[in-house]
């Protein structure tokens, strides 16, 4: 029987690396029931004998992708440009995955698994909604180009991938935009009741991997692909805290109040960014699970201390060797 084919971008990413190790992991499972080729501008560092093959190609340059499915039985286009530069990002997210998705169409592949984000809502509050129930309203670059970029992966019929907040080793925004704020605004944010949606990149890889080579779901259609429960920002701050030295905060601040504090901070990030994780942002991701019949796992903030080390080292202070 011949292995399932599956042609992976974004495999140098923070997602995408750990969905190449899942896929590595379920083929070793499997007898070896799938062929892993992974397509972008550089083989992964550190990936001996994880990918089958490497298909060096550029989204950015849409001429450079041709014959990248040939032969594919999946797709998962997990690459995507998080740059604020308007252009580059239209490049990459629209115009590459475009030439992606019609370079599947040709080549016949009969399943893809497109990844995008849940910032594409925009600013809420949002509490619980379901696929769409509120109008996507990005406010970024990137998540404006990642939305236009999903009507082409569901023109091609692909299973589109909405998680919210992701955590784990490998994540270089989400703990440290925290670490941030938690020092600019040293408080409860809007006393620690918000809701956010957030999964643990071991958790995002292994439902991507289990979709791709095990229990495909219908498309073209958007998934919600955070964890089912949402973390409390009190929680969050509480297990940074109790794991990674974050500064221990207990004193309540009303929404206007951080707001204030944030601005006359000398902090580099915005309140959007503050309202990511202290107003509600909340997206209903049951159904993803049940229908692909995977375990969610315990949760993001049950998987902080395996990342605690990888954290700490980001975090650390670089020394100045110019005392």
């Amino acid at each position: 029987m011949r292995p399932t084919r599956v042609v992976l971008t974004g495999a140098t990413g923070f997602i995408g690396s750990a969905v190449l190790h899942q896929l590595a992991r379920l083929r070793g499972e499997a007898g070896g029931s799938a062929y892993v080729c992974v397509v972008g501008r550089r083989l992964p560092a550190g990936t001996a004998g994880l990918a089958d093959e490497w298909t060096p190609a550029d989204l950015g340059e849409p001429g450079s992708l041709r014959g990248v499915c040939d032969g594919a039985d999946v797709l998962l286009h997990l690459a995507a440009s998080q740059s604020s530069n308007e252009a580059y990002s239209t490049a990459v997210n629209v115009h590459g995955t475009a030439a992606l998705m019609r370079e599947a169409a040709r080549s016949g592949v009969r399943r893809i698994v497109h990844l995008s984000t849940a910032a594409v809502y925009g600013p809420g509050p949002h509490r619980g909604i379901g696929v769409d129930e509120v109008v996507p309203a990005p406010l970024s670059v990137p998540s404006r180009t990642r939305l236009a970029g999903e009507k082409h992966a569901l023109a091609a019929g692909a299973c589109v991938l909405r998680p919210g907040l992701v955590l784990g080793r490998g994540d270089r925004w989400v703990v440290p935009a925290l670490a941030q704020l938690i020092t600019a605004v040293p408080a409860l944010w809007g006393g620690g009741r918000a809701r956010v949606s957030m999964v643990a990149v071991e958790d995002l890889s292994r439902l991507i991997a289990h979709i791709a080579t095990v229990a495909p779901l219908p498309g073209p259609r958007v998934w919600h692909a955070s964890h089912p429960d949402p973390v409390t920002t009190r929680d969050l701050l509480t297990a940074l805290t109790r794991h990674l030295g974050l500064p221990a905060v207990s004193a309540e601040l009303a929404w206007d109040e951080c707001r204030s504090r944030l601005r006359a901070s000398p902090c580099r990030l915005n309140e959007r960014q503050l309202a990511l994780v202290a107003r509600d942002h909340w997206y209903d991701s049951r159904e993803v699970w049940r229908r692909a019949a995977c375990d969610p796992g315990p949760g993001p903030l049950s998987r902080v201390p395996e990342a605690a080390p990888w954290y700490r080292s980001l975090l650390a202070p670089v020394p100045d060797h110019h005392g």
